[in-house]
């Protein structure tokens, strides 16, 4: 089975989407598989740009250089409005969690559960 991402999500992405966006996209997709068809390609995309934005961003380790940084920080801008348009109210609440319990956690020098982990609890998340 063929994977296409949707193209325009995918504009100033490329060299990520070789680079190992594409494998996470697809295992999201087998997660996101209860809920409506046109929601999943958008759920998926947006928690494959949150794991990659928090390892651009290099949460807990050394800062990125500034162009690595504002790449980071377009995967989650892309991924909270891929949220927005395609999750519920708890969803987006509970990824948004997820993100500032990676970032708590870096920032303490404490480790954390694993971003995909995170982010895949974040899918069950109920109102």
């Amino acid at each position: 089975m063929s994977v296409q991402a949707p193209d325009r999500e995918l504009d100033r992405l490329e060299g990520l989407w070789a680079d190992g966006l594409s494998e996470s996209y697809r295992s999201y997709l087998d997660a996101v598989s209860s809920y409506e068809a046109d929601a999943q390609p958008k759920l998926a995309l947006a928690a494959a740009l949150i794991e990659a934005g928090v390892r651009l961003q290099g949460l807990g380790g050394r800062a990125a250089p500034a162009p690595t940084l504002l790449m980071g920080d377009l995967c989650l801008a892309r991924a909270a409005r891929l949220l927005a348009d395609a999750a519920s109210q708890a969803v987006q609440v509970a990824f948004a969690r997820a993100i500032e319990g990676l970032s708590a956690a870096a920032a303490s020098g404490n480790p954390s559960r694993p971003v995909r982990e995170l982010l895949l609890n974040a899918f069950t998340a109920t109102a």
